[in-house]
């Protein structure tokens, strides 16, 4: 094995110690039951892990990735673990968030194709956002413009997840559950609420007016 890779087994081994000596009994316990009360979709990029940047620790947030924390009709991944978390964990919340500064999302305001992941497959839907937004972001600051895209996508990937069946049916049993529009800053390590929150399908009325905040 590669030096580089035994070095992370030491570190795990370090890190286990030391939470079992801060917190005896810990891993027994979490290995017994999961208590999250969030969902966390975000974006795959390794400066935004969820559970550190939220302060939570194992077993406490339950977290989909991908890039660009988009959320797809067509995507049993995503589907799977948000049927899984409003089912049968029972979150009270669920974050959508992105950063700013998102290679996806640059990629989906330009013309040339990356594969799978190029703006006619996974980023298409923020492709599409850029285009309909161009007149109001054409004139700007290239750093603005990505910085509001990344805005508007959380915005748009948010009113996808609660257009979907299960959380308009979790809505619809009386589930008590919230949806909340957050974007994460690398350069000061800070998240900051977008102002999106939707308790129930009623409130679906409410994004356009908050993504034009």
């Amino acid at each position: 094995m590669a030096g580089g890779l035994e070095q992370l087994l030491a570190n795990n081994r370090e890190w286990a110690t030391q939470v079992e000596r801060d917190d005896p009994g810990f891993f027994h316990r979490l290995a017994n039951q999961q208590t999250s009360q969030y969902l966390w979709i975000g974006c795959s990029d390794s400066r935004v892990p969820a559970n550190q940047i939220t302060g939570l620790l194992p077993g406490e947030v339950f977290v989909h990735r991908n890039v660009a924390n988009v959320v797809l009709h067509t995507d049993l991944n995503c589907l799977s673990v948000v049927e899984f978390a409003v089912k049968v964990l029972r979150v009270r919340h669920i974050i959508v968030c992105g950063h700013y500064g998102c290679s996806g999302v640059q990629a989906a305001t330009q013309i040339e194709k990356l594969g799978l992941v190029d703006n006619w497959f996974w980023l298409r839907s923020i492709h599409d956002l850029y285009e309909a937004h161009r007149d109001e972001l054409t004139g700007l600051d290239q750093d603005v413009v990505l910085a509001r895209l990344c805005e508007m996508n959380v915005h748009h990937q948010l009113r996808s997840l609660c257009e979907s069946r299960i959380l308009r049916e979790a809505w619809k049993d009386g589930q008590h559950l919230t949806v909340h529009g957050w974007i994460y800053s690398i350069e000061d390590g800070l998240l900051r609420d977008l102002g999106t929150r939707v308790d129930s399908v009623a409130d679906l009325g409410t994004l356009d007016q908050s993504s034009r905040g």
